[in-house]
């Protein structure tokens, strides 16, 4: 069974990566840093290009030309309809959970 982080979904590499690119694109390191200020979350190199590696595969994003080392990567449409989408499905669930919570 796969680990699962104890920070929860709002962890997920991949849902991360997609959240900063919708600011705009961004090389890796800067999506790094990015995520870090946003979420408190560091992700390492290797769990970056995994998930952008896979993200890319899924036509989720895009590589850009690179500019000197950097290659800057951008959200495509379908990655911005697959974002909206999770982050919709994270929004129900919250709702759901913090109501019962209330009526516990």
């Amino acid at each position: 069974m796969a680990r699962k982080s104890a920070a929860g979904p709002a962890s997920d590499p991949e849902l991360l990566i997609l959240s900063s690119l919708a600011e705009g694109p961004k090389h890796g390191y800067a999506i790094m840093l990015d995520i870090s200020a946003f979420s408190g979350i560091e992700l390492g190199a290797g769990t970056l290009y995994s998930a952008i590696t896979r993200l890319v595969e899924n036509g989720w994003m895009a590589p850009e030309e690179a500019r000197g080392r950097q290659r800057p990567y951008r959200l495509t449409v379908r990655g911005h309809q697959h974002l909206r989408e999770q982050l919709e499905r994270m929004r129900q669930l919250a709702t759901v959970g913090i109501r019962r919570l209330r009526t516990a």
